[in-house]
């Protein structure tokens, strides 16, 4: 195995706290290393949290705000049954 994949393998079981395979203890350039990879990991899993906060905010948009639409066409035919009411009545008197 190259020997990059091996220090990241290394790490990886450092961060998971197994020991490695017949590997003395870490030493502080592992630890710093491991240290580093948590602190990405931890802003990988905030980044994830705030997409997803972002996601599920305009899916409750999505389905509870009120439709313009919708709600226009009801105002304007309520509109329109008043003044058909109105005139009905004046062409009747």
């Amino acid at each position: 195995m190259r020997a990059e994949l091996e220090h990241l393998r290394c790490i990886e079981q450092h961060l998971l706290g197994g020991p490695g395979p017949a590997r003395p203890a870490p030493g502080p350039a592992l630890e710093a290393d491991a240290e580093a990879q948590r602190q990405a990991y931890g802003a990988l899993y905030m980044a994830g949290q705030r997409q997803l906060r972002r996601e599920l905010a305009a899916i409750h948009q999505t389905l509870y705000s009120p439709r313009v639409g919708r709600w226009a066409w009801t105002a304007a035919a309520a509109g329109l049954r008043l003044v058909f009411a109105r005139w009905g009545r004046r062409t009747q008197s």
